[in-house]
């Protein structure tokens, strides 16, 4: 049996070679292009063709370091043909991140997506002993040794092709579920980045039980390729899609995300909830400066739209004529407008993971009939370890475990998991790989919960956030987090607290919320320095915050906070490639601040 990723293209070439595979927006002229599975198929075997003639082996390590782009679908799938294993790299690395990393999996290849790319792989190569060649997916400006374009890689394979084909044929036809497919480097919030081995077998399995669950998608749904194909979620949806005869269109720069959206109105796309979260204020701010009557009326329709689509569809109950009739009408005057805003008009489902999404953020847009999908996984288990069934998902939860992946909790209400999509270890790292395991073979998640009633898995906290003030409370700062994000004026919240005598947290505004709030409330600022400073801003913040965890217990609570003037980033070291907070370093560059709010006590 062949892995399914070895053969995909060819064989979906075989079955329909001129339908669309795939699409994405040419580099300059911003207009987009299709690209069908003949075409695809045929760049596959001329990049494997390349890959072997330049001595890739099978089981050899080729880093792909690039933001989103059709040519890393075929780098990829190019070297599943080779049994090559392809690592990806965010495209926001660091050169030290990029430097381990090349060292770590021994890279003979690197492929790069833009100037800076090759930059910083130019300053890095020196130091990465096993590197020997560096493809740039744009056409270079420079010579250097073993730097080779895209274009002069496929050319390469079209010359090598009578005698190598039959290389890559062999190899393919020798692959085994068995074969490493990936390596994917762990987000390193606490330490440096791990390879969490992706068999192929882990690869099939994952498409197997989704194709099991999402029993709603079809060949006629369209993906929006939005997350990095470096993240875990996105790469095993994207092959899913694929795998499936899904249409997918890439995203090339996740900050052009709004104009996209609305430009290929996907029938479903991976995210973050950050994603959501920023919608749902943007809803919230055009609701707050509605009039009275429109705002009623808007409100009016969500409550109809929360009403039949939770109280009856989710629960799979035939929904009461006069209901329906209610819901038709709001749905067109007010919900559907909604919708066609965002640009998810014609959403099918909208998978959502990779941190916390408040329960009142998924139920208001499932209200409005935006379908998000709430799920849970990892790296190490190929993504989805469970997400919310077709009917009578719980809202709060991260869903049911998808077939065949067993969960269970451990001590410390540990989620531990078991089956077919578990890595088979971290690269080059027994010590690690014992401790992620348990001595009966469960994986480690390293989230606490506990799943409730209805089977379905609730977390409340990452093991390692979790803290305890010096009066003994244990406090889960990631629900703070979350619930603090459902506000308009709230960008980003760091919780602090441990070993403290009560909760703190470092605040960063939604800048432009503020901007207007201070020009209604006719506050003068000359900067953003004079907003966080002054009173009449920290006063509203403070009652919002106080609202906003009023059902939280007295010691959860943050009883001050400290504003600043920017945000988290990746580069200044303050959040993970994913976008996870570095509390380590949180705390440490902000050191000065976090003991200004325990002096005075």
């Amino acid at each position: 049996m062949h892995n399914y990723l070895t053969e995909l293209p060819r064989r979906q070439a075989d079955k329909d070679g001129f339908r669309e595979a795939f699409r994405y927006t040419e580099p300059g002229s911003g207009k987009w292009v299709t690209c069908s599975w003949r075409e695809f198929s045929r760049n596959v075997d001329l990049m494997a063709c390349a890959l072997e003639t330049l001595d890739i082996q099978p089981s050899d390590s080729v880093a792909i370091f690039s933001a989103n782009s059709p040519e890393i679908l075929v780098s990829d799938f190019a070297c599943y043909r080779n049994r090559a294993v392809p690592v990806s790299l965010y495209a926001t690395s660091s050169p030290s991140q990029v430097e381990f990393i090349l060292r770590d999996c021994h890279a003979q290849m690197v492929m790069v997506g833009d100037r800076s790319q090759l930059d910083t792989i130019l300053e890095v190569r020196d130091n990465c002993p096993d590197l020997k060649y560096i493809v740039s997916y744009f056409e270079p400006d420079i010579k250097v040794d073993g730097l080779l374009s895209f274009t002069s890689m496929l050319k390469l394979g079209a010359a090598a092709e009578p005698k190598a084909i039959k290389v890559v044929e062999r190899r393919s036809a020798e692959a085994l579920p068995s074969d490493v497919a990936t390596l994917i480097y762990t987000s390193g919030t606490t330490g440096e980045p791990k390879g969490a081995i992706l068999n192929h077998s882990c690869f099939d399995a994952a498409i197997e039980i989704h194709r099991e669950r999402l029993t709603m998608l079809s060949e006629n749904d369209t993906s929006l390729c939005f997350l990095p194909l470096s993240h875990i979620f996105e790469k095993a949806w994207t092959y899913f899609c694929l795998f499936n005869r899904m249409k997918v269109a890439i995203n090339r720069n996740p900050k052009e995300i709004q104009q996209t959206i609305k430009e290929i109105r996907p029938t479903c796309m991976c995210s973050v909830p950050r994603f959501w979260e920023k919608a749902y204020t943007a809803i919230q701010d055009k609701l707050a400066s509605a009039g009275s009557i429109r705002r009623k009326f808007i409100n009016r329709a969500i409550a109809i739209g929360r009403r039949r689509n939770l109280h009856y569809k989710r629960l799979g109950l035939p929904v009461p004529a006069w209901l329906e009739t209610r819901y038709r009408f709001y749905d067109k005057k007010v919900l559907s407008t909604i919708r066609r805003a965002l640009g998810v008009d014609k959403g099918n489902i909208f998978p959502t993971a990779g941190a916390p999404l408040s329960a009142n953020i998924v139920e208001f847009f499932q209200s409005c009939g935006i379908n998000i999908l709430i799920g849970y996984g990892l790296s190490e288990t190929t993504a989805t370890v469970s997400c919310f069934p077709d009917r009578a998902y719980e809202p709060g939860s991260v869903g049911t475990p998808m077939p065949r992946v067993q969960v269970r909790i451990g001590e410390e209400n540990e989620i531990q998991v078991k089956g077919p999509t578990v890595m088979q270890g971290y690269f080059g790292r027994p010590e690690a790989t014992a401790e992620a395991f348990t001595d009966d073979g469960w994986f480690r998640t390293g989230d606490a919960g506990y799943i409730d009633a209805s089977g379905a898995i609730v977390l409340t906290e990452r093991i390692k956030d979790l803290f305890k003030t010096s009066n003994g409370k244990y406090i889960a700062p990631q629900a703070l987090e979350s619930r603090l994000g459902e506000d308009r004026f709230i960008e980003q919240v760091a919780v602090i607290g441990d070993k403290r005598k009560y909760v703190t947290a470092i605040i960063i505004p939604a800048f432009e919320a503020l901007k207007e709030y201070a020009r209604k409330k006719k506050i003068e600022f000359g900067s953003i320095d004079d907003l966080i400073q002054n009173n009449e801003i920290r006063h509203m913040l403070q009652e919002r915050i106080d609202r906003l965890q009023k059902n939280f217990a007295n010691f959860e609570r943050i009883k001050k906070f400290v504003l600043l003037p920017r945000e988290f980033s990746i580069e200044t070291g303050e959040l993970t490639n994913t976008l996870k907070l570095r509390r380590p370093i949180i705390n440490n560059l902000y050191s000065a601040q976090i003991e200004a709010m325990y002096a005075a006590s």
